[in-house]
């Protein structure tokens, strides 16, 4: 047990409820996080590369742009409320950190971002699901012509997807499903889209791909090969990451991830379907209501609407915290983490 661990658990004890929060805490359903890893997202290779001195140039180049927690918290690229509108909320240019400034590095227009190798035809993809969630998965390819070197905007990507599915299966902590790629040549990017459908939250990320020779570069020496976090490397790192814990509320707004305005309306000469609706788990304007942060906001919880968030996460009623407290163990075990980030953040 780290010492940052021992003090939380020696702070509850000292107020005689250790058994109810800690119950109440490792019983919490988990929000939602992951990002592509085959082929390999940008966020995921530069996490992968060391989250504080990263290898490659371009990954290096996004540590200083961004700051070290944006890898850290590799697996929570995303907007809360987006319920299918997604190009209505992320405008051109800030596609890869979908539009949060706390991502902006991953935005940088470069034609040496580390690449995994892709071949048209048949291709079985990876999605690492650090916190499962059903929903549905979109993947985009750039258009033929594609410049890395300019910013991504919606324009650059096939007006379909390449690969569209619903609820795919898990292996090891995967979700994995096949598509078929287009013949293309040299550099291209893949983009994602997951959107849950228990919660308006969704996901993103860009996966910088070769097809055959690299010629992105310009001349330039071929960027580097792409590798996924191994188990290890994602566990090392959990400590340091502001997502990677049980339960919604104060954690999770600390992943940067707030309610999103709209995109700027497209002017005229702009692809009409940059402002449309992707046709994804909601046709209108997000609820005055929708979640703060990762698809829960952090209100103040009764054992009813406890139970109705279970089950949008997967959980039920009789899950065990509400069974010991609902949510007075909730409160209590909630002020203990709140605690400990205030401990952690004071130490940095």
């Amino acid at each position: 047990m780290t010492a940052r661990r021992r003090r939380t658990a020696a702070s509850v004890a000292a107020l005689g409820i250790a058994p109810l929060a800690l119950t109440a805490l490792s019983a919490a359903p988990a929000s939602a996080h992951g990002s592509m890893t085959d082929p390999v997202s940008r966020v995921s290779a530069c996490y992968a590369e060391g989250p504080e001195s990263p290898d490659s140039a371009a990954c290096k180049a996004a540590l200083a742009a961004s700051g070290v927690q944006a890898f850290y918290d590799w697996n929570a690229v995303n907007i809360a409320n987006a319920a299918g509108n997604h190009k209505r909320l992320i405008p051109d240019g800030k596609l890869c950190s979908a539009g949060n400034d706390k991502y902006k590095g991953l935005d940088l227009p470069r034609a040496d971002w580390p690449s995994s190798k892709l071949t048209a035809g048949k291709h079985t993809f990876r999605y690492k699901g650090t916190a499962p969630h059903k929903g549905s998965f979109q993947l985009y390819i750039t258009k033929d012509g594609y410049d890395p070197t300019k910013p991504l905007k919606w324009s650059d990507l096939e007006q379909k997807p390449f690969a569209d599915v619903t609820d795919p299966k898990m292996q090891n902590g995967d979700y994995v499903f096949d598509g078929t790629l287009p013949n293309k040549t040299g550099r291209h990017l893949v983009y994602s889209v997951w959107q849950r459908s228990d919660s308006p939250e969704a996901f993103y990320t860009c996966s910088d791909v070769v097809f055959g020779k690299d010629t992105g570069g310009s001349g330039a020496v071929p960027a580097p090969v792409a590798s996924t976090p191994t188990e290890d490397e994602i566990a090392d790192g959990a400590d340091e990451s502001t997502v990677e814990h049980n339960g919604h509320g104060d954690n999770d707004n600390k992943t940067g991830a707030e309610a999103t305005a709209p995109a700027p309306a497209p002017s005229a000469g702009q692809d009409d379907e940059a402002g449309q609706n992707d046709g994804r788990a909601a046709t209108e304007e997000p609820a005055a209501n929708a979640p703060d942060a990762n698809g829960d906001a952090a209100q103040p919880v009764t054992a009813a609407a406890a139970g109705e968030n279970l089950a949008e996460t997967g959980g039920s009623s009789s899950t065990p915290y509400l069974a010991i407290g609902g949510a007075g163990a909730l409160a209590i075990g909630a002020a203990v983490m709140f605690g400990s980030v205030r401990r952690k953040a004071a130490r940095r």
